[in-house]
């Protein structure tokens, strides 16, 4: 299927590492122009000498000034089309927490976020098409007891998304959520052989992550999310083709959550 991405403009933020790179990666391979967000911009510079035809932008998402900069940047050459909020971070942590690490866990989660749109929606909703797909977790409908903090991040997360659908109401701009479960990345796959050797889930990664979907994360498909399959479910809502998926929380889960609608 042809995304028909060709001539569009995306920033990925976030996309100097884990996830958020390998979505430039596959915007990139569908056709669009990347913008790969880091905050140092060593990092960002380094992921984009890697994806053909992708430029670096730097900055800070955790005040107004530095989100201004990034957008400034990422649209000095043309307009941005496509807005992805990749960039979040979780933190261990219980009820107990410091106020402040819930206000942090705001602050990366949501007014990351926030402070982008703030920028993109109205021009997208001038040029009269646009996309803004938020990233999230299953953790916003199914949350558990331990980062309570982080958990509450993405729900507001989660309701801004509806929020924002609503306010590009007949613009021709769509907003929309993808919330993945439990993703291999390099810093899942790290702690999960840590808790492997203390729980005595063996050594191979096929033990350790049957292990770990038992005891962390039960799906029916019985593994956890790759990268890639959640760049593929972002792509899809970037382009042309996703033009009546609006509002939406999509969950790329393995059939977690088991909850219909």
């Amino acid at each position: 299927m042809d995304l028909q991405l060709t001539g569009h403009r995306a920033l990925v933020t976030g996309a100097h590492r884990g996830t958020g790179e390998v979505i430039a990666r596959r915007l990139a391979e569908e056709g669009a122009a990347v913008l790969v967000h880091g905050f140092e911009r060593a990092d960002a510079e380094r992921v984009a000498a890697t994806i053909p035809g992708a430029r670096a932008v730097a900055g800070d998402l955790m005040d107004d000034a530095g989100a201004d900069a990034v957008w400034a940047e990422a649209t000095a050459e043309g307009p941005v089309t496509i807005l992805v909020n990749n960039y979040g971070r979780a933190a261990r942590g219980t009820l107990d927490a410091p106020t402040a690490d819930w206000l942090r866990m705001y602050e990366e989660n949501v007014l990351s976020a926030a402070r982008l749109v703030r920028h993109a929606l109205p021009a997208m909703r001038t040029a009269g098409w646009g996309r803004i797909v938020n990233l999230g977790t299953v953790g916003s409908t199914r949350p558990n007891a331990e980062n309570p903090h982080y958990y509450a991040a993405k729900g507001a997360l989660a309701t801004l998304t509806v929020s924002l659908a609503k306010a590009a109401a007949g613009s021709g701009v769509t907003v929309n959520l993808v919330s993945p479960g439990l993703v291999r990345t390099e810093e899942v796959e790290a702690w999960l052989r840590a808790q492997a050797a203390e729980r005595g889930w063996g050594d191979r990664w096929e033990e350790i992550e049957h292990a770990a979907v038992a005891e962390r994360f039960p799906n029916p498909v019985g593994r956890l999310a790759r990268r890639e399959e959640i760049a593929d479910v972002v792509c899809f809502l970037a382009s042309p083709r996703a033009g009546f998926v609006h509002g939406q929380n999509l969950r790329v889960d393995g059939g977690a959550v088991d909850v219909v609608g």
